[in-house]
């Protein structure tokens, strides 16, 4: 059974990373109210399709927790019952835990896909972990960061819930994404335990270093992507979804920091590939990394100075995701081994 572990975790990252381009669509399309509840929608497991399923209707059989918009106010059951010709005050209750009372029919399906992918992926994660224990006696790390995994999808699981409940409140936002880069880089190291070939190359200290610096330097561009994100989503309430040339006017100071951080990224990653080049390191996937960084900049620079093209934002996620999940391994391969001074 041993054979089928790598393929699962390497279904389990794919996963991951499928999860993040959902969530990029989500919030790119505004969806992330779309089910106004957690986990079900609307109080369904299978969300509307239409305005007219969550109105209030007579003699209809409502269960404990249907939710429905009344008087532009959210409303949840609080028992099972048959409405009668009346609406009737004692059956329901204020949805209090936010004051989000619209309906899309997109954008309850877009997000309600990205919650459906979310579950999916726990699917193999968890045959990832029992097929881990038969690893045990061989190399405990393998099933304890395999479980840690299961932990951290829990815990991504109930802050998808608070996310939701606080009405997609910036820093939780943030946070949430910040734990998928988690998810993804303990995936990668349990991968990485695995592997089959191990290089005998050393590298120094210094190089070391910098290449940790510049993966921190990518999750620090994640973290203030983010926010930059979150100033577009408030400029479309204001200035509406058709007047992209607004979105960023005026830029903030965290876009500033934002875009001159990508600058010293480039500087860092280019001494790393030269370095690398020039004493014969071997690390393949330091082009990979550069080739990341230019698209990254590419979407950056096409997000700013072409009003947002279609695309452009969940591609700089998902670029910048992959960046980080190229950079985390090649840190795991370069620390394997004892340091010595460059």
């Amino acid at each position: 059974m041993k054979k089928y572990f790598r393929p699962l975790v390497i279904t389990s990252v794919v996963l991951i990373y499928l999860i993040i381009i959902a969530g990029a669509v989500v919030r790119m399309t505004g969806s992330g109210m779309g089910c106004p509840d957690w986990p079900k929608c609307f109080g369904y497991y299978i969300p509307p399709t239409d305005e007219a399923q969550i109105q209030w209707k007579a003699n209809y059989e409502y269960e404990k927790g249907f939710i429905v918009i009344l008087d532009e106010e959210l409303r949840i059951a609080t028992r099972d019952f048959s409405s009668t010709s009346a609406y009737n005050p004692d059956n329901w209750e204020p949805y209090t835990k936010h004051d989000y009372a619209k309906f899309n029919v997109w954008h309850t399906w877009i997000e309600y896909i990205n919650r459906l992918v979310t579950v999916l992926s726990g699917i193999p994660i968890l045959l990832m972990f029992i097929l881990s224990l038969r690893f045990w006696k061989e190399n405990r790390k393998i099933p304890i960061y395999a479980g840690i995994t299961i932990i951290a999808m829990a815990f991504q699981a109930w802050l998808g819930k608070i996310v939701v409940d606080s009405n997609l409140l910036p820093l939780r936002i943030t946070v949430h994404m910040l734990v998928a880069f988690i998810i993804l880089a303990i995936l990668l190291y349990v991968l990485f335990l695995t592997r089959e070939k191990i290089s005998s190359i050393k590298f120094g200290t210094t190089f070391k270093n910098i290449l940790l610096f510049s993966t921190i330097l990518t999750l620090i561009q994640v973290a203030l992507g983010t926010q930059v994100r979150q100033y577009v989503d408030e400029q479309i309430k204001i200035v509406g979804e058709h007047t992209k040339s607004e979105w960023l006017s005026p830029p903030t100071f965290t876009f500033y920091i934002h875009r001159s951080f990508s600058i010293l990224i480039v500087l860092i990653n280019t001494w790393l590939l030269w370095y690398n080049k020039k004493m014969q390191l071997g690390i393949s996937k330091l082009n990979w990394v550069i080739g990341l960084i230019g698209l990254e900049a590419l979407t950056g620079i096409l997000m700013y100075y072409f009003d947002f093209p279609f695309l452009s934002q969940p591609l700089h996620l998902v670029i910048s995701s992959l960046l980080f999940g190229v950079q985390f391994y090649i840190i795991l391969e370069v620390f394997k081994n004892k340091v010595i001074e460059a």
